[in-house]
């Protein structure tokens, strides 16, 4: 009988911090996915700014992740794990925070800033947070334990999705229609139209002010609980960390697919808003579909398949699965480009099925056999996060190509270019297909 099916993924007597450890991963989750339909509030709110620039918001978000990842490795390098929890949720409060001022101020600039602040301190979050778990238990369950914890990620971008919809996006008045189907804002005062743009930024803001308290009492919370130390590596200066993480093959091009499994994820989530508002053209007010309620759809599916991959990683190697997703991923990313209306709209949502288990799997396998040097190493992947920042600029590029609508070219005379535009999380998903192949053949 193999040995290793016997290993615990989480022993007794680290299970309870495994659970306030893995608790981060559904705050960082909240974060991402309210953060993600504010592309499309902030374009009606703001309708002066194009689609390039709303795409902005993803990225001042996501460059925090690559801004921050390296100086928080070194930060819990010299101090420890806990120490930089702690400071990524003070980082995370105070720019959650720092979104009435800039709704006060009525300025796209300063939520720009407030968004980077809190993803400078998820970024401590996940720097932290992954290789941790990783370290709470065997090695042989490591990739899987981390599955396990990346599992209630969803959880909190479910959170996210809903408290963005109802809280949010219903509640704007920006993009409210009259009978005839014409936005009533067209037709205001400027009088009207500031009042509405005042009321509009002050509805953004006010989740994030109150996840804002949410961060601070859970970081109370983590100030009173024990975090066992991680077995002491021999250290290695930091020099040597770098010369073998650059030499190590299998990491480096676990950063690369880890930058555009990201990238396609942050587009598939980001710009379904987009394709949906493209179907809506075509559809009279009472069969107009809501975008969130796919989006949650979406993430459902993405938890489901992140449980299934956990488990089916007890009897398949990993890679494999990696491998297989990966070609699902683009499959589905084929369906979402080529296929017209609510079919497209079905193939878009499916994609997440095949998302769901790449980021941990990536991070698990880029880190495997580590010692010390798994902690600059985690900021590497964590740096990788800025695919979320650069992809979806490019892909609101493709939506400005014929103008401010997202079908103003069809490409090959039937394509909108809001569908072509998910050509981009094909490629990145392509990517991550051939790192699973690659390591696949290399773990055999």
């Amino acid at each position: 009988m193999n040995k290793t099916s016997k290993i615990p993924v989480v022993s007794k007597e680290l299970l309870f911090p495994f659970i306030i450890i893995t608790s981060l991963f559904a705050l960082w989750g909240i974060a991402n996915d309210l953060t993600n339909p504010m592309v499309s509030a902030f374009k009606k709110v703001m309708p002066e700014l194009s689609n390039t620039q709303a795409s902005l918001v993803q990225f001042a978000f996501y460059f925090g992740y690559f801004f921050m990842a390296l100086p928080a490795a070194l930060f819990i390098r010299k101090y420890s794990y806990k120490s930089g929890i702690i400071l990524g949720l003070c980082l995370y409060a105070v720019g959650a925070f720092l979104f009435y001022p800039a709704a006060a101020f009525e300025e796209f600039n300063y939520f720009l800033v407030s968004l980077w602040i809190i993803t400078c301190g998820l970024a401590f979050l996940e720097t932290t947070s992954n290789p941790l778990i990783l370290s709470l238990g065997a090695k042989e369950t490591a990739t899987q334990r981390l599955n396990l914890a990346q599992a209630f990620n969803p959880i909190g971008s479910l959170m996210g999705m809903i408290v963005a919809q109802q809280f949010v996006i219903s509640a704007l008045q920006s993009d409210d229609k009259d009978a005839s189907g014409a936005l009533i804002y067209d037709t205001l005062t400027e009088t009207a139209k500031a009042a509405v743009r005042e009321n509009d930024l002050g509805v953004i803001s006010i989740p994030y002010i109150i996840l804002g308290l949410v961060v601070l009492a859970i970081m109370v919370i983590i100030l009173f609980t024990k975090i066992p130390k991680t077995p002491e590596e021999d250290k290695m200066s930091l020099s040597e960390s770098f010369k073998k993480l650059f030499a190590n093959h299998n990491y480096v091009q676990g950063v690369i697919a880890q930058a555009f499994y990201v990238g396609a994820q942050i587009m598939c989530w980001t710009y379904i808003f987009q394709y949906v508002d493209n179907i809506n053209n075509g559809l009279p007010e009472n069969e107009q579909l809501t975008a969130t309620w796919f989006n949650v759809a979406a993430m459902i599916i993405f938890l489901t398949g992140r449980w299934i991959g956990t488990g089916l990683m007890k009897t398949i190697n990993p890679s494999r699965i990696l491998m297989l997703f990966g070609f699902g991923g683009v499959l589905f990313s084929a369906g979402a480009i080529l296929l017209t209306g609510t079919t497209g709209l079905y193939s878009l949502v499916g994609i997440s099925l095949f998302m769901s288990i790449m980021f941990p799997t990536i991070y698990g396998i880029a880190l495997k056999d580590m010692g010390d040097e798994a902690k600059i190493g985690s900021a590497g992947l964590v740096m990788a996060i800025v695919g979320g920042a650069l992809m979806p600029v490019i892909q609101g590029s493709i939506l400005d190509w014929g103008g401010p609508g997202f079908a103003d070219v069809q490409i090959l005379g039937y394509i909108p270019e809001v569908n072509f535009s998910f050509i981009l999380p094909l490629i990145c998903l392509g990517v991550v297909s051939r790192y699973g192949y690659i390591t696949y053949k290399k773990s055999k």
